[in-house]
């Protein structure tokens, strides 16, 4: 059970109607998934999310190995006795329900990042046990039951970047409540930043607040909504978490005896090239790579106090890269 030494933050910043929305879902008996773009705190959330709706929860993050039984059960051999035998073992979904029913309390699972796994293949058995709540879903050695119980909540997350909601098959959009977790109020993003920056950067290092927490809302804009002096749209979704990474970064590498000690300003590129920069080329197609070079030039550009250079030179040596393939296929 998760809540001793949980570090998840109280304060839910998710839009409101993303909280209201999932809350309704599961006290409608719902399973919930959770999907946006990489970043937007969808882990987090669903944390919290497990936090306000129960008494504990158990998180599991999902891997490309994953099979039914990973869920809901099956067989494992046990190699404790003399010879080889074979034991049942519980699934996260069915050792959930078993918490619930001991301690007859609300109690949440988390399946985390489930895209990574075969969706269709392992959520088979529980789609079947969604249409219907009272059937046996998986026995124990001991001869004990499995359903599903109204009072264990499934809370499930995916990234856009690994499919979108139109590539899932029906059978989950069907039977789970999809939120979508996305653009944060500009006040609660800017407050993130201001944390991350106040905790991590300010109080350690001689970098100033205003000057950090503008450029990280300028690289938010101009990623998500793109720029006014290039006259370029946005060039992909991406969420506000992955500069807590930037501020960690900065804080450990530019405090008295750091790496960065004498060289904060170049700390900054260092810090995007390490963290914001691979993040968006992951994910990008070959037109994207191209904004993402220019984007990080005009940053450059536009922050005099701050050494950018090494960000733009990773994303420019990547377009390079693309560009010398795609003209070996002409």
């Amino acid at each position: 059970m998760s809540l001793r030494g949980d570090e998840t933050p109280e304060e839910i910043l998710v839009p409101n109607d993303v909280e209201r929305n999932a809350k309704v879902a599961l006290e409608a008996g719902k399973p919930v998934v959770l999907y946006g773009p990489t970043g937007t705190g969808k882990t987090t959330f669903a944390k919290q999310l497990a936090r306000e709706t129960g008494i504990g929860y158990a998180l599991n993050t999902a891997t490309p190995s994953w099979t039914p039984s990973d869920i809901i059960g099956g067989i494992s051999p046990d190699y404790t006795g003399d010879s080889l035998s074979y034991r049942t073992k519980l699934g996260c979904v069915s050792e959930a329900v078993q918490r619930a029913r001991r301690f007859d309390v609300e109690y949440g699972v988390i399946l985390d990042e489930i895209t990574r796994a075969d969706i269709s293949k392992i959520f088979g058995p529980l789609y079947t046990a969604i249409e219907n709540p009272h059937q046996t879903i998986f026995e124990t050695d001991e001869g004990e039951t499995i359903e599903l119980d109204e009072r264990v909540n499934i809370i499930c997350t995916m990234n856009m970047s690994d499919r979108t909601v139109n590539e899932l098959d029906n059978a989950i959009t069907r039977r789970f409540a999809m939120i979508e977790l996305d653009e944060y109020e500009e006040d609660k993003r800017r407050q993130l930043f201001k944390d991350w920056i106040t905790t991590h950067v300010t109080d350690h290092t001689d970098l100033g607040e205003s000057e950090i927490l503008r450029l990280f809302e300028r690289d938010y804009q101009g990623i998500n909504h793109g720029h006014e002096s290039t006259s370029q749209g946005s060039i992909m979704r991406f969420g506000p978490m992955h500069y807590r990474d930037v501020a960690v970064f900065l804080g450990v590498g530019c405090r008295e005896g750091g790496e960065y000690e004498y060289d904060q300003t170049d700390a900054v590129g260092q810090a995007f090239r390490t963290y914001i920069v691979p993040r968006l080329l992951n994910a990008a197609a070959f037109p994207q790579i191209e904004r993402i070079a220019e984007h990080y030039r005009a940053m450059n550009g536009e922050f005099e106090e701050f050494d950018l250079a090494p960000a733009a030179e990773l994303a420019e040596r990547e377009l390079e890269q693309e560009r010398r393939q795609m003209g070996s296929y002409e």
